[in-house]
């Protein structure tokens, strides 16, 4: 993948890039930081994202996957500069565009990940629900306490306008999100979390780095899209001969999450980690940090070190699945069975329970739902296009005038079992199958 703008520094006014600094990333080249970011970047709770891997336990599976948090910030924080600094080029007079929110965007950027708890999502997806009962923490709540404890803490003189729609940028693609349709340069909110089409520079920057770091191949490019992009009534939009580029920023995402974010044997090392960190919970607290930034931000991957290490008897047996992990000796992947389509929509997960004999100290059971961005929907329909540079119209491409090889299907839910003791593996294979034939009347595929 060729880099993005590497020598560009239009986007610096002449006086702050002297105080700019550089660092060489490996995806886009030369990445300037800009003197107010340097300013967050200079602290030991965005330095922490250095101890927090981008796609958890994958190296352990693909070993060149240690890529961190703390560079993917940067690269989102770059990719956002350079996205509105085009739009201020061709439709800055137009937009009203300026330097003010150049710089909140590339803020939104760079802070964006910065609540992210250890172990990329499994933290909050499956450790948090285990330890607190209803919880609704989530990383991007996290990160806009963090972006104020920060400021506080650190006494950086930011405008507070400028840092509301920080916030906000970062919200913007949750459901927790203010936003109205109406808000003035709506199209910004866009650009880091798009809550309304889902094409936003941090999948641009997460997908080519962690195809790049797990040794894939990755054919899209992002530069198809951000470089004839244009706003028409407040919203981003995309020249109509470009949707088959569209899909494949979903489509791409969707085969990352088959192939390596839900990769069958990383899951069930991440069961692993999630039981060790259940067992620990009392003894370390860890489920009591989530809410007070001044501790939280001491919380990363190096917890499994702590435990490892620690003389602490009460840890002895999360120190025995960690030693089980050091060892290969895992939770051992049993079958899966794809959902039929016709029952996604009325799905229920299942749980080790639904097994008949089995209980969630014999086997682990997970509910993967992997998708195209908008769940069963089709991405396309929520993204507009326009003809050419000489129309001002907005539209919606239909179904049926999108190429008959894309698919139909948007989503798929594929369910999981894992024997966590070996001598369990043949009767725990035997009660899955049994399972699926109560359940759908088909037996099991058997993957092993």
């Amino acid at each position: 993948m060729g880099e993005y703008c590497n020598e560009d520094l239009s986007c610096f006014p002449a006086n702050e890039l002297r105080f700019s600094k550089h660092v060489h990333d490996n995806v886009h080249g030369n990445i300037y930081l800009d003197p107010l970011c340097l300013k967050f970047i200079d602290t030991e709770q965005f330095q922490r994202l250095r101890e927090l891997k981008q796609l958890g336990v994958t190296n352990m599976v693909y070993p060149g996957a240690v890529h961190s948090r703390f560079e993917h910030s940067l690269g989102v924080y770059w990719l956002a500069g350079e996205t509105v600094q085009r739009l201020k080029t061709f439709q800055g007079m137009e937009l009203g565009i300026d330097n003010h929110d150049l710089q909140t965007v590339r803020l939104a950027g760079l802070l964006h990940d910065i609540g992210h708890g250890p172990f990329s999502h499994m933290f909050e997806r499956e450790f948090l629900p285990k330890v607190i009962s209803g919880c609704q923490w989530s990383h991007e709540l996290m990160s806009i306490n963090m972006i104020d404890y920060i400021v506080d803490t650190h006494h950086i003189d930011v405008d507070a306008k400028m840092l509301k729609r920080v916030k906000d940028m970062i919200l913007a693609s949750t459901e927790v999100s203010e936003l109205k349709g109406n808000a003035e340069k709506r199209f910004l909110y866009d650009i880091v979390a798009n809550g309304r089409n889902g094409i936003d520079v941090d999948k641009f920057d997460y997908i080519v780095r962690d195809s790049r770091a797990c040794g894939l191949g990755c054919n899209f490019q992002f530069q198809r899209l951000t470089e004839p992009m244009r706003v028409i009534d407040n919203e981003i939009c995309y020249p109509a001969k470009e949707y088959r580029t569209v899909h494949k920023l979903f489509a791409t995402r969707a085969d990352l999450c088959g192939t390596v974010y839900m990769h069958p044997k990383k899951m069930a090392i991440e069961l692993m980690i999630v039981d060790a960190m259940v067992k620990a919970n009392n003894v370390l607290e860890i489920s009591s940090m989530i809410n007070d930034p001044s501790q939280y931000w001491k919380l990363d991957d190096t917890i499994l070190k702590t435990i490892e290490r620690s003389p602490d008897p009460e840890l002895a047996e999360a120190k025995e699945l960690i030693l089980r992990l050091s060892r290969r000796h895992l939770y051992q992947f049993c079958n899966e069975y794809a959902v039929p389509k016709d029952k996604i929509d009325h799905f229920k997960p299942i749980t080790p329970e639904d097994i008949i004999c089995f209980s969630e100290e014999d086997i682990a059971v997970t509910n993967v739902k992997i998708d195209l961005a908008r769940g069963r929907e089709n991405p396309l329909e929520c993204i507009n296009f326009y003809k050419d540079y000489n129309s001002a119209e907005k539209f919606v491409i239909p179904e049926d005038r999108v190429s008959h090889l894309l698919p139909t299907t948007y989503q798929e839910m594929i369910v999981r079992v894992y024997a966590k003791k070996p001598e369990l593996v043949e009767a725990v294979s035997e009660a899955f199958e049994n399972f699926q034939m109560r359940t759908y009347g088909i037996k099991a595929q058997v993957l092993m």
